[in-house]
């Protein structure tokens, strides 16, 4: 009789824990999904897809601001669009915080996605949401991977210039403010090595670079020297000079970024920290070796970095004009 009634017990635990997986299974797949406007605006990959393609052939580095700007806006209070609200008289955005002004760029391309989709799907698709289907868009227009996005974000009625000031990792950041950065929003350090590998693709200010390529001594000589032409070592001189961050393929999104951080490559001094004898290393050696394995490492990790808190149900809006609230 005890042992029925200790069975019976543990079968009814198990059942509840089980029903417990699923309660939380079914709220998640409610925040977001991957068929979220399926039957809403039906059109909406391709839309989005044409404008895409149509501004990274136009210049190729637009495929990397526009993925940075999914990047910049995720860090700061979560992925809802507050990245894009346009500065005001009453209202302070973050397009000027640090680490954005004059370096995120890609606005008028949103722009035009979000009209274009304004179009054929009025008040359906938020900014937010936008952002993530660009990103993913750029990357796959590049040479990169292919994912299933997941959807349902809203836009943010507000912003936070202090929190993008501090949230967002700097080029110059060593790798344990790395880690903490990406810690603070839930990401680990394999989402760290991953996500850094969008630097495959783009350019940087030379402002950036330069204590890098005058001063750091775990750097390749040729890098240095390459780099030292079109930025003097003189602040304030030539600083939005650019140069590509992959020194091998900058307009492919492929996996030499980590083979050039195994030679002391790295462009940034952020990224050469991961690569420097730390816990990162080993990660950047994977990933040097096997494209398979950064591909599936890096779409695991945007996937998550998607996530990081989605405002959703009623909270937020859909905003019409992706530069302003409602």
């Amino acid at each position: 009789m005890a042992s029925s009634t200790a069975s019976s017990s543990f079968s009814k635990a198990v059942l509840s824990f089980a029903c417990v997986l699923v309660l939380i299974g079914a709220s998640t797949s409610a925040q977001l999904s991957l068929d979220y406007y399926s039957r809403s605006c039906p059109v909406l990959f391709p839309t989005v897809r044409l404008i895409v393609g149509a501004a990274i052939a136009r210049e190729a580095r637009m495929g990397a601001s526009l993925l940075r700007l999914f990047f910049h806006d995720c860090f700061v209070n979560g992925c809802d669009g507050s990245l894009l609200l346009d500065d005001t008289p009453t209202f302070t955005g973050e397009k000027n915080a640090a680490p954005n002004v004059n370096s995120v760029r890609g606005f008028e391309v949103v722009d035009q996605v979000k009209s274009a989709v304004e179009g054929v799907c009025p008040g359906i698709v938020s900014c937010a949401d936008l952002l993530a289907i660009i990103a993913r868009d750029s990357v796959v227009i590049l040479g990169g991977p292919w994912w299933p996005v997941k959807l349902g974000r809203r836009d943010a009625r507000s912003a936070s210039q202090a929190a993008a000031n501090e949230s967002i990792p700097r080029p110059t950041s060593d790798l344990n403010e790395l880690i903490s950065s990406f810690r603070n929003v839930g990401l680990n350090i394999r989402d760290l090595v991953a996500l850094a590998g969008g630097h495959t693709i783009g350019l940087s200010r030379c402002t950036n670079f330069r204590d890098r390529v005058y001063n750091e001594t775990d750097i390749d000589v040729l890098l240095a020297q390459t780099r030292k032409f079109g930025c003097p070592g003189i602040d304030g001189v030539n600083d939005d000079n650019l140069a590509p961050l992959d020194f091998q393929t900058p307009i492919t999104f492929d996996h030499s970024y980590y083979s050039n951080l195994v030679q002391r490559r790295g462009l940034l001094h952020s990224d050469q920290q991961l690569f420097n004898g730390g816990p990162t290393d080993s990660f950047v050696r994977l990933y040097s070796r096997s494209p398979l394995a950064f591909q599936g490492d890096f779409v695991a990790s945007i996937t998550r970095m998607g996530d990081i808190k989605p405002l959703t149900g009623s909270n937020g809006e859909i905003r019409r004009n992706c530069r302003r609230v409602n």
